[in-house]
């Protein structure tokens, strides 16, 4: 945010951040975004850390709780004491590791320029001793200058300057087609020699919100799973917590009726509480209810084996009675595990790098069949994790989608950014995948290999045609007589002909890239 809300001499004064002190004391209302660094004086809230941590589930905060500079308070208000502003936030360390390794990438040099600064020379070189030698050997001026000419012209570098930048022309244009933008031409050419590809888990494999994933009635209290969701998204009705909108949503995609909560009464961190069809319930969290009295044995276990799979848990009760759990988790994107499929088909090394718990982690690699899993990193720590799988001349992509994900993007040799992630992110990035399908990743390397390929292509043609009509032009068919005159003694005209022949060959070769075969 621009500015941010303080309490001064007992009133708010809202001011630009960048005068924001510390230790002063700044009100957060829901859903604004925490404009600094700071620790909780007062209130109760739940906290959007995504952008940071990776971990899809708001985390509650109360007094003496942390609060970081550009994560997004949830349904509470707030206030706390600022520890960290300006260049000493969270936020702007991210920002300054991320101009640093922008600034550590080694430019890349084409074959094609290194070829030209010794192809040149050597060219005029062979030109001016072709003419010495004839000079020297008939004696007349003009046919000697005539073979020079042909030389230097049929040695004209088109086709290989055309080379590489018609080849990327046509890969960039493929990837466009397709929802791949390349930011640099050294992005198109790289992304063919990676090994490794590191995925971030939230918003990347994963939605990145909350979904009801499991609705289950005890048998004690006679619910169908309808009626189970019906009480317990009518009670969530009340509320403004990301996993209390996500239920009450599902209901209302099923087409369920709900009830209007009465006497209602949130506890932060907890759970809510209301009266419904006559009746006081309590929908929240089991450790709400565990200091109360014991769940049945048949509660406990639905609820551990949930927990298990990562879920996050609510449990509805009724008169110190479990009713039943509605289980909610960030599940995976449809076409993640097709995407991972095709980046082994490729011959890629998977690794799942996210800042989320290590059971949850565990089970979205399982099911996305990831190579290797690392939980629990908080964003600086995920591009040292990049920059220790780059050892061994390893060459490493990353895929990311947020502001925490951003420092791992410039690390790494090949920075794919989700388009539908966030500006930060896509900045940093040097393939941007617009419409957010990781499907985009493998096509990506597809276009990338069969550029190369097609770079090589034509950088073979343009030598085999220079190796065997640089020659030619200079006279070396003079002596036979076997080969029609054309040949012996070649003329610039022709010269030219042959030089464009070679430049239209490879222009050609280029353009097959767009009815090239990436599915």
């Amino acid at each position: 945010p621009k500015t941010a809300t303080i309490i001064e001499n007992g009133n708010e004064k809202e001011i630009s951040i960048a005068m924001v002190q510390a230790n002063d004391i700044l009100v957060i209302r829901p859903g604004e975004r925490i404009p600094v660094d700071g620790v909780i004086v007062e209130g109760a809230s739940s906290v959007d850390e995504s952008m940071l941590t990776g971990e899809s589930i708001p985390v509650d905060k109360t007094v003496e709780g942390r609060v970081t500079g550009g994560t997004v308070n949830g349904e509470g208000l707030l206030k706390f004491r600022a520890t960290g502003v300006g260049k000493d936030t969270v936020l702007s360390r991210i920002i300054r590791m991320v101009q640093d390794a922008q600034g550590s990438k080694a430019p890349i040099q084409a074959l094609a320029d290194k070829v030209a600064a010794v192809f040149v020379p050597a060219v005029i070189s062979i030109a001016l001793i072709t003419f010495f030698i004839w000079w020297g050997v008939t004696g007349e001026f003009v046919p000697s200058m005539i073979r020079m000419v042909a030389v230097l012209v049929i040695a004209c570098p088109c086709a290989l300057g055309l080379a590489t930048p018609t080849a990327v022309m046509a890969g960039t244009g493929k990837g466009a087609e397709n929802g791949i933008l390349f930011k640099r031409s050294e992005a198109l050419e790289n992304a063919a020699k990676l090994d490794i590809i590191v995925m971030d888990k939230t918003g990347t494999l994963t939605l990145g919100k909350p979904v009801v994933v499991d609705v289950i009635p005890t048998q004690t209290s006679g619910l169908s799973p309808d009626g189970l969701l019906i009480l317990a998204a009518s009670l969530e009705k009340g509320s403004e917590h990301p996993i209390g909108k996500a239920i009450v949503r599902f209901a209302q995609e099923k087409g369920l009726a709900l009830g209007d909560p009465m006497n209602f009464k949130a506890h932060s961190g907890l759970g809510v509480e209301a009266d419904i069809e006559g009746g006081r319930f309590r929908f929240g969290k089991p450790k709400w209810f565990d200091q109360e009295f014991s769940m049945s044995d048949e509660a406990g276990k639905i609820i551990l084996e949930l927990q298990k799979k990562g879920r996050t848990v609510m449990a509805l009760v009724k008169d110190r009675a479990v009713l039943g759990v509605v289980a909610v988790f960030d599940v995976l994107k449809p076409e993640s595990r097709q995407a991972v499929k095709e980046l082994h088909a490729e011959n890629l090394k998977v690794v799942m790098l996210t800042g989320d718990n290590l059971e949850t982690a565990k089970i979205i690699a399982a099911e996305v069949n990831a190579d290797e899993v690392e939980a629990e990193v908080r964003p600086d720590e995920k591009s040292d994790r990049v920059k220790q799988l780059q050892k061994n001349n390893t060459l490493v992509g990353m895929v990311g989608d947020g502001i925490n994900d951003a420092p791992a993007l410039a690390q790494a040799d090949i920075g794919f950014a989700i388009g539908t992630g966030t500006d930060v992110a896509i900045e940093t990035g040097d393939v941007i995948l617009s419409g957010g399908n990781l499907t985009g990743i493998p096509k990506a390397i597809k276009i990338s290999r069969k550029t190369i390929a097609t770079i090589r292509q034509n950088l073979f043609l343009a030598f085999v045609y220079n190796i065997i009509l640089i020659p030619v032009a200079a006279g070396i068919l003079a002596p036979f007589d076997l080969f029609p005159d054309f040949l012996r003694q070649l003329h610039p005209i022709l010269a030219a002909l042959a030089m464009a022949a070679s430049s239209i060959s490879v222009v050609t070769n280029s353009l097959r890239l767009y009815k090239a075969d990436i599915s």
